[in-house]
């Protein structure tokens, strides 16, 4: 028992070992190093700095993936999560689509058997982006935006959120970032 003891207490303290970073001056611990979004939407910007989206009219939403990397003293910064926004949502109507029950007869054919149609959604508000997402090992970011065909000739506005360098003190809170972009759909 004293063994198993004397091994937990040297894990735990090894565990508590605050990683920092040094310079000449001071020490930094690691949490309180700024960190930095770079944001890559895959769109084009003009001249006036806004971004342009072609909507694919012969569909209801187009669909659309931003992308960026979160660094922290220039390394990438895996499980940090960034909030999404978007100025711009829709309504869905009384039925979200149907389930078609389908099953294989004897002969290996498939046959329909009852369409059951998903209805009550009248009024759902939906959002026209995912709402958060979290860095890959690689500080990757990714979020999904879908305007519909009806939102075409408007400049939708999305923004990031995200906590900058935390700190340890008690009182303090760590300091929300906010970033602020327009897309116009085309």
């Amino acid at each position: 028992m004293r063994e198993v003891l004397s091994s937990l207490v040297f894990l735990f303290l090894i565990g508590c070992e605050t990683s920092t970073i040094s310079g000449p001056e001071q020490k930094i611990p690691v949490w309180e190093l700024p960190v930095t979004v770079e944001l890559d939407t895959r769109l084009e910007m003009d001249g006036n700095g806004f971004y342009h989206l072609d909507i694919d009219e012969e569909n209801w939403q187009t669909l659309h993936r931003l992308s960026g990397h979160v660094y922290r003293d220039g390394e990438p910064l895996e499980g940090f999560k960034v909030n999404w926004a978007s100025s711009h949502y829709w309504y869905l109507g009384d039925t979200l689509g149907y389930i078609v029950n389908t099953y294989l007869n004897d002969e290996g054919v498939y046959v329909s058997v009852d369409t059951s149609y998903m209805i009550g959604f009248d009024g759902m508000e939906v959002p026209t982006i995912n709402p958060a997402s979290y860095s890959n090992g690689d500080g990757e970011i990714n979020t999904m935006i879908a305007p519909v065909k009806t939102m075409v000739g408007d400049t939708i506005v999305i923004g990031l959120a995200y906590y900058g360098p935390e700190s340890l003190e008690i009182d303090d809170m760590p300091e929300l970032i906010e970033e602020y972009f327009s897309i116009v759909l085309n």
